[in-house]
Parts: C-alpha cells; structure tokens; sequence
C-alpha cells in the first residue's frame, strides 16, 4: 500500500492511501467543454501563517493541472477554489496563470482560461466606478498579454461601488468591449462571498439577471459563455433559455442540467 507523509503536531507521520481507482481516458472530440476550478496544491511543511502568506508548492500545483488536462478536462485558473481573494493574491496568481499557460503549451489541444477581476483593488467608500474599470483592465490587460483566456470574475469593488444597475452595465460594456477573445462571464453569488451581496445592482437574484442577461445579448460577440454560482438549478435553467444562441451556460457540478 502506498502511504505518504503528513503534518502532525508532533512532526511528520506516515498515512496509508487506499487503493487508487483506475478511469477511462476520454478522447476527443467531446460532446461538451468541461472546465476544472482547479485548486492550488499547498507547501504543507513551509514555516509561515496561511492566513497572512501562502506558500503554494507550484511543481505539484502544475503537474494536477497536466492531469486533469491528460482527461482532457479543461482548467479555470485562478479562481476562488484557488484561494483567489482568500490568501492567493493578484501577485500569486499572475505567477500562477503565467505557470499554467506555459504549461498548457506542452499538452496539445489543451483548454484553459483565467481569471481577471479586481481583487487588488480594496473595496472602500473612497472607491469609484472608474476605478474598478482600471483595475479590471489591468487584469485583463495582463492575462491577455500572456495570451491567455479570460474568466470575468464577480468584484466586490464594484459591488461595493455601484450606486444602480446603470453602474453594471457601463464597467462590463467597457471590459467586454476591449476584449482581444471573448470570455466567460462568472457571477458569483452571495451564498460564496457575502461581499457579493446585490450583485448587478438588484438584491434579488431575478432582477439582477435582467441586468446580466442585457449585458450579455448587448455584447453577445465578446462572450463565450456565463457560469451562475447560484446554488438554484431553476435560476440556472431559466437564465440558459434566455442566452443568446451563440453564448454558452457553463453549469456546475452540482447540478446536472
């Protein structure tokens, strides 16, 4: 049996793993594009407070990205299951992204896209409209010179900041229309992040989907698809239908719809 070494309070200690399961390999082509917020692999005995520095052991990090790429599953990088905005930040996860797409190019047909928001930017009373709009194009800026794909994440600058609705439309008009590629647009909601709160301008998740989907249609080109962390299926199945055809609804896995 195959065992691997562990963090105790009293030191190292050996563990015994069960025996591994053994999957199929898909092959391509595939009948849907599945993407893994994948997370990053920890330095389990680096000498530091995980809630004031993360420490990442970027080799394994990496080789689970290569994995989950050998299934030909695609990677969301970046993202909150990264610890985005919760101990990785925008420094770490620049270096992360940049990591992976170097990576990716050893893996042909491999699929990844990454995060861009505004977690560099604190949210405060003293923080306007215009500059949740520069630190998104900051973000985006820089993953794109990477030549990488983006993932539109939620902002809690800009939900803190808007004053309407109106506020939403124009930062996402201005993002979406400098985009080199269309991106996959996330909307996270307050159920992960309760700094999330009245997200698109509106407390109930309905009339804030009215907003988002008049986004969505005004710039249905610069969109590849929607990802609704919402945690109601018939909120999902409902925002799908009304989707331009060409935008796609990316649902989550714990919803099979």
């Amino acid at each position: 049996m195959t065992s691997v070494n562990l963090p105790t309070p009293e030191g190292m200690r050996p563990f015994t793993l069960s025996p591994p399961r053994v999957f199929d390999t898909a092959l391509p082509p595939y009948p849907r594009v599945a993407f893994v917020a994948a997370h990053v692999v920890a330095d389990a005995t680096a000498e530091q407070d995980p809630w004031l520095d993360a420490k990442v052991d970027w080799d394994r990090t990496i080789a689970f990205r290569k994995h989950l790429w050998s299934l030909g599953l695609g990677v969301a990088e970046a993202m909150d299951t990264a610890q985005r905005g919760m101990g990785l930040d925008w420094t770490a996860a620049q270096h992360l992204i940049r990591l992976s797409l170097d990576a990716a190019k050893d893996h042909p047909g491999a699929i990844i896209a990454s995060g861009a928001g505004t977690d560099h930017l604190a949210p405060g009373p003293d923080v306007t409209v215009d500059d949740v709009i520069r630190a998104y194009e900051e973000q985006c800026e820089a993953v794109e010179a990477m030549g990488g794909r983006i993932i539109l994440m939620a902002s809690r600058a800009l939900a803190k900041a808007a004053k309407s609705p109106a506020d939403y439309e124009r930062v996402y008009a201005r993002i979406l229309g400098g985009m080199k590629q269309p991106v996959i647009i996330h909307w996270l909601g307050e159920m992960f992040d309760p700094a999330l709160e009245g997200y698109w301008g509106n407390h109930d998740h309905m009339a804030a989907m009215e907003t988002a989907l008049a986004v969505i249609h005004a710039h249905a080109d610069k969109v590849d698809g929607v990802k609704i962390s919402l945690l109601d299926d018939q909120k999902e199945i409902t925002m799908r239908r009304r989707l331009p055809k060409s935008v796609r609804m990316y649902t989550g896995n714990e919803f099979g719809v």
